[in-house]
């Protein structure tokens, strides 16, 4: 049996026999399994602007600075609803209610807005549609967009000043391209590698250098060295697994021993391959779910040998306790819903040094969450 086929079994299997997901049930094999309640408190309110209340859009992406904690979004202030922005007239609806909130965003540990900014200025392109965001070792923020025509990657100072820009605005070169993105959906930093799940258009990682911005390797699934853009048929659970990266290619994040997980959200299933793009396994989650996929996002414990991976189901409304070494689903939190502690479209997730999640909505959701670790490794 090859490998890829092995990988599949092993792990359909476990998908089989994980517990019902309407809470989180971890089995008595796994005392210390992390538990998370939500805290309603945080964030706290958003200041006004002259007595007009500010609000979020579509938070589209989240992430934590590993130096003091702080909070970091991006969010889409053109998708604020009719009744809170006059978009016409550019201007609130009522005298009090509403006005977006700068596009990034900064919080503290507590949830207390620290500072935002909106990008002004020559010399680059910003997104039509904010997508993703990351922070590397020195709290310079990293964007990116999912428009039709958001084939870059920004990145900008702490306090908003542009730095440097990949790819560029305009047409795509396909998934093979050395120059241009395609619609990229997040990155992270891994030493001074900037690795990226390119993305709603492209169908592979590409990988640039840090600090020139300069290509440097890509793959796709299965670590095919030249992805395919060709038009794919539905994904269907009942037939083999697909031999390529759906659209979206979602997310990506690099463990401590330098293992480079990928979600391919359509497909239901996270890639894992080596820094260098050899595949080693594959993870399925949720292989019944149609619609927008599964696999939204993904965030590893902080236990020294990250034990765990949290994945966020933005179709289902849940946060998956998933054990590193072998896939199996261990646990589960969340439901979709408005209140608290549930989710309509969670889309990213962040983690912050104590084990805390943070999660980002999108489509109706348009909040992030805090969920405190409160038990277990983290």
């Amino acid at each position: 049996m090859n490998v890829r086929l092995a990988s599949t079994v092993v792990l359909l299997a476990a998908c089989v026999q994980a517990p019902p997901a309407s809470t989180q049930t971890p089995s008595a094999a796994s005392a210390e399994l992390p538990s998370f309640r939500v805290d309603p408190n945080w964030p706290h309110p958003l200041p006004e602007e002259n007595g007009v209340q500010l609000v979020y859009g579509q938070v589209s992406g989240i992430a934590v600075d590993g130096r003091n904690g702080h909070v970091w979004l991006v969010h889409r202030p053109a998708t604020l609803l009719p009744d809170e922005w006059n978009a016409k007239d550019g201007k609130p609806v009522t005298h009090r209610c509403c006005k977006a909130a700068a596009t990034v965003v900064e919080l503290d540990s507590a949830g207390n807005y620290v500072r935002g900014w909106t990008p002004t200025g020559a010399g680059f392109e910003w997104p039509k549609t904010e997508h993703g965001i990351t922070l590397d070792g020195d709290g310079n923020v990293w964007v990116a967009g999912n428009g039709n025509e958001d084939n870059q990657i920004l990145k900008f100072t702490p306090d908003g000043k542009f730095l440097m820009q990949i790819g560029r605005a305009g047409k795509s070169e396909g998934s093979n391209s050395k120059t241009q993105l395609g619609r990229p959906a997040h990155m992270v930093l891994s030493g001074d590698e900037l690795f990226v799940a390119d993305g709603y258009g492209n169908r592979r990682v590409v990988v640039f250098d840090a600090k020139t911005g300069a290509y440097k390797r890509h793959w796709g699934a299965y670590g095919t060295l030249t992805p395919n853009d060709e038009k794919l048929p539905p994904y269907d659970p009942a037939l083999p697994a697909s031999e390529s990266f759906g659209n979206p290619v979602h997310c990506v994040r690099v463990s401590n021993d330098g293992f480079v997980y990928v979600c391919d959200r359509q497909n239901n299933r996270i890639q894992v391959f080596g820094p260098k793009g050899d595949f080693r396994r594959e993870f399925r989650v949720e292989v019944q779910t149609l619609a927008n996929g599964a696999v939204w996002d993904m965030v590893l414990s902080h236990d020294p040998a990250q034990k765990y991976m949290y994945i966020a189901d933005g179709a289902n409304g849940r946060i998956y306790i998933v054990s590193r070494a072998d896939g199996k689903v261990l646990g589960s939190f969340g439901r979709t819903g408005r209140m608290a502690g549930e989710f309509k479209w969670i889309h990213n997730l962040a983690i912050d040094r104590d084990g805390n999640l943070y999660t980002s909505e999108v489509g109706f959701g348009r909040r992030v969450q805090k969920f405190v670790r409160s038990g277990g490794a983290f």
